[in-house]
C-alpha cells in the first residue's frame, strides 16, 4: 500500500467559468510535497483530479482502503475538499488537509471531516506527520510541529507552528512525472495556440496588504538560487515542449540582483522562452529590471493596482503609489510588455472619490487588460478584522467559501455593476477618440450612464 495518496479537489469540467478560460495549471504545492517525500523514503501516488471526475477519485479510494489521504484546499474548493474527505472515510482512509484554506478554518474543517489539518508549510511536516501516524494513530500527534488534530478524549490540540524551511534550494523539483503534465500543455495549447507549464522561484510574500492571505508560508520570502531555476525551466523546456511558462511567484521581481543574475545565465545559455507573471509597481521602477525582463521573454506583467486612490491603497498597506503604477505601466509598454491590471471594488471606506479617482487612473494607465472585483475579507487577514462585526454569510458554510461573505451597510452589487460599467466604457472612450469619435461618443454616453447608475444605486446597501 502507498504511504500516502495526493490530491486537490479542482475537478475542471465542473468550473463552467474555467471551461470558457481554459487556462488551467498543475497543482505545484502536492508536486511539491510528492517529490520531498519519494526523497525521504516515502511511496507517494497524486490522483490529480483537474481532467478526472469524482467517479474516478471514488473508484481510486475504493481500490486501496484505509490508507492516508492528503487534500489541498484553497478558497475555491472547500466544497469539493468535504466531499473528498466524506467518500475517503467510506472506505476507511484517514484524511489530511492542507494549504491555506483549511489553516485559516482548522477546527471546522476537523468538525466536518478532517482527521488532521497541516498549517503553513507541508513538506517537514507531512514527512513526520506518516511516521508518527502510522507509530501511534491519528489521536496521538502531541508535538508534530505544524498540526492541529483531536486528541483520544475530542479535544482540538493545536500543535506549535513549525519553522519554515530556511533554504528553499534543499527542495527538489515539483515532481511533474507522477501527473499528466503534458495535458495540461496541450489544453493550453488547443485553445490559446501556446503549451504553458508552470514554475515558482520563490516562496512567501514580505509585503502586509491587508486583504491578501499568508496562511502557508507567513510574511517570508525565500529565493531559489537563479541557476537552478534556469536548470527547471531547461528541463521543462526539453521535456514539455511549451511554448511559455507561468511564472507563479507571489511578486517575481522582489530581488533585481536575483533578476540580474537570472537573466545573465539565461542568456549565457541562449535561452529565451516567452512567459507572463505578477510584480508589484514599487519593485518595477528600475529601466533596467524591466529591460532584461523583456529580454527573458516577458510580454505580459500583472499588477496588483487595486485601486486609483492614494487613501485607499494606504488603508489597504500597499506600500505602493498610484504614481508608481503609472511608472510601472509606462516602463513595461515602452520594452513592449503588455499590462494586466488588478482592480478591487468596496474596500471598507470606499467613496465615490475613490472610484472616480480609479476611472481616471486607468484611463491614464491605459493597460491592456484589466479585471475588477468586489473586495472579499479572507479568514485572518487584517481586512476581516476589521469589517468582522459587520460580516454576514450568505450561504452554508460547507458549501461557500470567504467569497460569500457579505458586509452590512457595503454598497449593493449592483451599485459596483455600474462602476464597472462607468470604468470600462470610460476606457474605451478614450481609447476611441483619436480613431473613431463616434463610437467614443457613444462608450462615454454609456460610461455616464453608469457613473448617473451608481449614483443612484448609492443608497442601495449589501445587507
Amino acid at each position: 500500500m502507498r504511504d500516502v495518496l495526493l490530491t486537490h479537489g479542482y475537478f475542471l469540467w465542473d468550473d463552467e467559468k474555467e471551461r470558457q478560460i481554459m487556462k488551467p495549471y498543475a497543482p505545484l504545492g502536492i508536486l511539491y510535497l510528492s517529490a520531498y517525500l519519494k526523497r525521504e523514503g516515502f511511496d507517494v501516488e497524486i490522483f490529480d483530479t483537474t481532467f478526472s471526475s469524482r467517479e474516478a477519485l471514488s473508484a481510486r479510494l475504493a481500490a486501496t482502503p484505509n490508507g492516508v489521504l492528503g487534500v489541498y484546499t484553497n478558497l475555491m474548493t472547500r466544497a469539493n475538499a468535504l466531499w473528498i474527505a466524506e467518500e475517503a472515510h467510506r472506505f476507511g482512509w484517514t484524511v489530511v488537509f492542507g494549504g491555506p484554506e483549511s489553516a485559516n478554518y482548522p477546527d471546522d474543517y476537523l468538525d466536518r471531516g478532517a482527521d488532521v489539518v497541516v498549517v503553513g508549510e507541508g513538506e517537514a511536516t507531512m514527512a513526520e506527520l506518516l511516521t508518527v501516524l502510522r507509530d501511534r494513530g491519528m489521536h496521538r500527534l502531541h508535538g508534530v510541529a505544524g498540526t492541529v488534530f483531536r486528541d483520544e478524549d475530542g479535544r482540538i490540540v493545536h500543535n506549535e507552528s513549525r519553522e519554515k524551511i530556511a533554504d528553499i534550494n534543499t527542495l527538489p523539483w515539483p515532481d511533474r512525472e507522477a501527473i499528466d503534465t503534458a495535458a495540461y500543455v496541450d489544453v493550453w495549447r488547443e485553445h490559446h495556440g501556446m503549451g504553458s507549464v508552470n514554475l515558482i522561484t520563490a516562496r512567501g510574500c514580505p509585503y502586509k496588504c491587508n486583504w491578501c492571505s499568508h496562511a502557508v508560508f507567513g510574511y517570508s520570502h525565500r529565493r531559489r538560487d537563479p541557476i537552478d531555476c534556469v536548470d527547471e525551466v531547461q528541463h521543462i523546456v526539453e521535456t514539455y515542449k511549451p511554448e511559455q511558462v507561468w511564472y507563479a511567484d507571489d511578486v517575481f521581481t522582489i530581488s533585481h540582483k536575483w533578476l540580474h543574475e537570472y537573466h545573465q545565465e539565461m542568456q549565457r545559455r541562449n535561452m529565451r522562452i516567452p512567459f507572463e507573471t505578477i510584480s508589484r509597481a514599487d519593485r518595477m521602477k528600475s529601466d533596467d529590471a524591466v529591460r532584461e525582463l523583456a529580454e527573458l521573454g516577458c510580454y505580459r506583467i500583472w499588477i496588483g493596482s487595486e485601486s486609483g486612490s492614494q487613501r485607499i491603497l494606504d488603508a489597504m498597506q500597499r506600500g505602493v503609489k498610484v504614481e508608481e503604477v503609472q511608472l510601472a505601466t509606462r516602463l513595461a509598454k515602452k520594452y513592449g510588455i503588455e499590462v494586466g491590471m488588478f482592480l478591487m471594488w468596496g474596500y471598507d471606506g470606499e467613496e465615490y472619490s475613490d472610484i472616480e479617482a480609479t476611472v481616471e487612473h486607468v484611463k491614464e494607465a491605459n493597460p491592456d487588460i484589466y479585471f475588477t472585483t468586489v473586495a472579499y475579507p479572507i479568514k485572518n487577514t487584517g481586512f476581516y478584522e476589521k469589517v468582522k462585526p459587520k460580516l454576514i454569510f450568505s450561504s452554508e458554510w460547507n458549501s461557500g467559501s470567504d467569497r460569500d461573505h457579505k458586509i452590512m451597510g457595503r454598497h449593493s452589487r449592483k451599485y459596483y455593476s455600474f462602476a464597472d460599467q462607468w470604468l470600462f466604457n470610460s476606457v474605451d472612450a478614450k481609447r476611441l477618440e483619436a480613431t473613431d469619435p463616434v463610437a467614443a461618443a457613444e462608450k462615454a454616453a454609456a460610461a455616464e450612464a453608469g457613473r448617473l447608475g451608481l449614483l443612484a444605486s448609492a443608497d442601495e446597501v449589501e445587507v
